[in-house]
């Protein structure tokens, strides 16, 4: 058919050797008829403008044409349609047929035949340069909630997931992060980063802007004692802070409460609303001091008006310190209770040792100073004064059981009864024993039997001894090693002085140098024995002096005294004597 069109054509042509020229011998061996020029341009015009161009990467729009279990079938207005996996509309449940989506060809034509789209790819795309656009023009973007992460959320901001940092959720701190997953939100992109695709997003920068106006309002209408309702925002150990709108204020732990507390969680809680009083600020305005207590009366104003001093008050110890217990006899009154007023004891203690936090006590109102809002209380005046009749139970020579207190460099002090102490003076603790500290004898704590020496009722004052409840041995030893007694020792120790014997386990004499002279002329030496004489005794100081020179030179003292005797005799003689003396002379001179 091809070959007759061809015939009748060069029948038909006027001028052979033009048509020749211009003859399209690739349509000729083709078979492909003949076309009009003007008709192939149309043709290629209506081309280019209804069907895409697939060597282009650009993204598309395409219509969904059809639906199977797996896949959508898109028309992009190319040769063929294409599909699209139904796993990259999962964000979009509702895909149905007709609507628009935007697509990327993947694979212009797969094994198939098939023009394989990408939404995903497109997606990425298309939102990657309406997030650049939006951090660029500063629009308002919104943002599904996908999850928690490390520091915030993961934001799903047009199929990209962009990361919220926890500090740019909310203005005020957020503690439930769960609350804000699966929602959508209006985000601000406040950072891109280009190299690692990285989007950081902020919900507080929307909100900031408002706050700031608000918080200028706020402050330009503040005045000292206004009331103002806020929320707790934050509570620490030393006060609470309070979001005002805006502006945020912080109540000190003493202005919560009349009462003492020991945690501002004891009074509020995080997220209450409550009505708060303006005491203070800075010149500016950014450090507001609050206040909660101020906006109830104080409670001394309501303290019963018929309370007196000499009243006896129950309370509750709050606080405890080494001079003294705070107690709380109504809220918000407190009296203070001196260790003084613990006890009648006169001897030091703390407070630690008789009271403890929460426990609750009775006790007299001593002082009460309404204006001052003072009031001072004692315990002990609840039990009878011990040195009420102080003077029938522990009477001068009375002997008792006391318990050891404490001790100083001069004695013990002796507890006989609650309220009732007395001093051992260092030299009262032993007969015998030569005492530097007292805790050489005793330890705190222990039981000690005691005489009454001095009473002094007015001064409060007991004057007690350890060594008078037994015997003095010195009045034995008085006889014993009395001055004359002879006594055979061992030197125990020596010195330039002389040196020392023990005659028993409580007598040490002491032998001077002069009195260590042996009758050959030498010096006893330590570890020598011998005999010694008493030459002192003094009960009193407990001294004892001996001397072993004393024993020999007391023979020769009583031989010269019986020469001396036989002398005086001898003038007695009679002139027949003087004879008889003579021839005894005679004998002796060796005539």
């Amino acid at each position: 058919m091809a070959e007759e069109n061809t015939n009748t054509n060069v029948q038909d042509v006027k001028n052979p050797e033009e048509f020749l020229a211009n003859f399209n011998w690739h349509n000729y061996e083709e078979g492909i008829d003949q076309v009009e020029d003007e008709k192939l341009e149309e043709f290629e015009k209506l081309v280019a403008e209804n069907f895409v161009d697939t060597d282009d990467d650009a993204v598309v729009d395409g219509t969904v044409v059809r639906m199977t279990d797996r896949e959508a079938i898109i028309d992009i207005n190319a040769k063929s349609e294409g599909v699209i996996s139904l796993n990259e509309f999962r964000y979009n449940p509702d895909l149905k047929v007709g609507d628009k989506v935007e697509v990327l060809i993947d694979v212009r034509e797969d094994r198939t035949g098939q023009l394989v789209l990408s939404h995903r790819k497109a997606r990425t795309i298309k939102a990657w340069d309406r997030v650049n656009a939006a951090h660029d023009n500063g629009e308002i973007v919104n943002g599904f909630v996908k999850c928690r992460t490390k520091g915030g959320m993961i934001v799903d901001v047009f199929g990209i997931e962009a990361f919220l940092p926890g500090s740019q959720i909310d203005v005020k701190p957020i503690r439930d992060y769960d609350q804000y997953v699966n929602k959508t939100m209006e985000f601000k992109v406040v950072k891109i980063n280009h190299e690692f695709k990285n989007v950081v997003v902020s919900h507080k920068a929307l909100i900031e802007a408002d706050i700031e106006e608000q918080k200028k309002e706020i402050i330009g209408q503040l005045e000292k004692g206004q009331v103002l309702e806020g929320v707790v925002k934050n509570i620490t150990s030393y006060g609470v802070f309070i979001d005002l709108g805006g502006v945020d204020g912080l109540i000190h732990i003493t202005d919560l409460s009349w009462s003492r507390i020991n945690h501002p969680n004891e009074v509020v809680e995080l997220d209450q609303k409550l009505n708060v009083v303006i005491l203070d600020f800075d010149d500016n305005k950014s450090r507001i001091q609050l206040g909660l207590k101020q906006l109830s009366a104080h409670p001394w104003e309501a303290l019963d008006s018929e309370l007196k001093i000499g009243d006896v008050v129950k309370g509750k110890v709050v606080v405890i310190a080494d001079y003294g217990a705070f107690i709380e006899v109504a809220e918000g009154v407190e009296g203070l209770i001196h260790v003084s007023e613990m006890s009648w004891s006169t001897h030091l203690r703390s407070a630690q040792d008789f009271v403890k936090v929460g426990d609750e006590v009775e006790a007299k109102i001593l002082t009460l100073d309404r204006e001052d809002r003072k009031m001072s209380l004692g315990i002990k005046q609840m039990t009878p004064d011990p040195w009420t009749d102080i003077t029938t139970k522990y009477p001068v020579g009375s002997k008792h059981t006391g318990t050891v207190r404490n001790f100083t460099n001069f004695g013990v002090f002796v507890e006989l009864e609650e309220g009732i102490d007395g001093l051992i003076y260092i030299s009262d603790l032993s007969w015998t024993k030569k005492v530097k500290h007292p805790s050489e004898f005793v330890t705190v704590g222990d039981k000690l039997e005691v005489l009454v020496l001095e009473l002094d009722v007015e001064g409060r004052k007991l004057s007690l001894g350890h060594k008078q409840t037994t015997e003095n041995p010195w009045d034995k030893y008085e006889g014993e090693f009395g001055v004359g007694t002879t006594h055979t020792a061992e030197i125990t120790d020596t010195n330039d002085k002389g040196a020392t014997v023990a005659l028993n386990e409580d007598v040490v004499a002491f032998i001077p140098s002069r009195h260590l002279e042996k009758e050959d002329g030498k010096k006893l030496k330590k570890g020598e024995t011998a005999e010694f004489k008493v030459i002192e005794f003094n009960k009193e100081f407990k001294r004892v002096v001996a001397s072993h020179t004393a024993i020999f030179r007391e023979e020769e003292q009583r031989n010269v005294q019986a020469a001396a005797k036989k002398s005086a005799s001898a003038e007695k003689t009679t002139l027949g004597d003087l004879d008889a003396l003579q021839e005894l002379k005679d004998k002796m001179e060796g005539k």
